[in-house]
């Protein structure tokens, strides 16, 4: 069966989702920092195009919470892997921007959940690089299409399950790739990455419904 992704009006049928994760010292990115983070770029099938990864350094006007550093502290390799060689996010994230416009078709952010990892990246793409995760009808620079992809809903929805059990420790460990969920952020992105592919496989097997005129105005 011929999977399709979602297609706006005059729009090509080729699309990009880039399935990101973060790894930060808090959990909110205007009291905190983001530590790390890395991007899938994949097709609707799940062929990975190619990947972005980084470690920044902290922010100077932002501090660790107490909470997730103690946390940290049950994780030292990972804390490794999302603190060693940190780089200014000032000269990432325009390059990081400008690898997501270099990506084929139509480019669609996909995060678990998206209000966690989404909301990072939408914060430090508007502040280092003058754009937004979310597309819209914004005056500045436009990387991404609509309003991205949430894994975690997704997977809930497709897999019948009550709300209370949409958690993605509950997706099937083969739909990872069986890829461990090691909180290093590449590891954890790729492993989404295939979650993805799955989703779009059980989508493609559902009956399709139409796509209408909006009657909003």
């Amino acid at each position: 069966m011929s999977l399709q992704p979602p297609i706006a009006p005059g729009q090509s049928e080729l699309c990009t989702f880039v399935v990101t994760d973060i790894e930060s010292d808090g959990h909110n990115p205007l009291e905190s920092s983001m530590l790390s983070f890395a991007s899938v770029a994949v097709d609707i099938e799940g062929k990975v195009l190619d990947e972005f990864e980084a470690v920044l350094t902290p922010r100077t006007d932002r501090k660790p919470d107490p909470n997730t550093m103690a946390w940290w502290e049950t994780q030292p390799e990972a804390w490794t892997h999302a603190t060693q060689n940190p780089k200014d996010p000032a000269s990432v994230m325009p390059r990081y921007a400008d690898w997501v416009e270099s990506l084929p078709g139509f480019r669609v952010f996909a995060a678990a959940p998206m209000i966690f990892d989404g909301l990072w990246m939408d914060h430090y793409l508007s502040v280092f690089a003058g754009t937004r995760v979310m597309g819209g009808p914004y005056k500045s620079r436009q990387i991404f299409r609509g309003g991205g992809v949430c894994l975690y809903t997704m997977a809930g929805t497709l897999r019948g399950a009550e709300y209370t059990k949409w958690g993605m420790q509950r997706v099937p460990p083969a739909w990872y790739g069986h890829i461990e969920h090691t909180h290093r952020a590449i590891d954890d992105a790729r492993g989404f990455a295939n979650v993805l592919a799955k989703l779009f496989e059980i989508s493609g097997q559902l009956p399709r419904i139409e796509a209408t005129e909006s009657v909003y105005k």
